[in-house]
């Protein structure tokens, strides 16, 4: 008969980082909207990283992640991890075509975040690049 016998070595402890409080209540809300995804990083004034989530990691896949509900929910869980760290005032910054832009602003404000102001950064051509030549069928 083998003798199975626990090595406490290989036992592992999870360290679990504790979330600090942020000194400044301002804060800046980047918002990546495409047909795709919604992705939602918020920074400090400096442009870093405090917290961060898109719709896949909230929990949908495939195509839902493309909706106004997924993005309307990513902000939610993004803004209630703002205020646990202290913030309370957000500058919004959004960029993209896709259909969670609005949502995800009104998620932002749904939990509790002042929006001071809203800026739309989404790149557009002062008639850059050629377009390609036309399909002919």
């Amino acid at each position: 008969m083998i003798d199975k016998k626990k090595d406490k070595s290989k036992t592992q402890t999870k360290l679990k980082r504790k979330r600090k409080t942020y000194i400044s209540e301002n804060a800046k809300a980047y918002i990546l909207s495409t047909f795709n995804n919604t992705i939602i990083n918020i920074t400090d004034n400096e442009g870093n990283t405090l917290t961060w989530s898109s719709a896949g990691t909230s929990g949908f896949k495939g195509t839902k992640k493309g909706t106004p509900f997924a993005a309307q929910m990513t902000a939610s869980a993004v803004g209630k991890k703002a205020l646990d760290m202290g913030i309370k005032q957000i500058v919004v910054f959004v960029n993209g075509p896709g259909p969670g832009r609005e949502t995800a602003i009104r998620g932002l404000q749904g939990v509790g975040l002042t929006i001071i102001s809203i800026k739309d950064v989404t790149p557009l051509p002062h008639n850059g690049c050629r377009p390609p030549k036309l399909r002919r069928v």
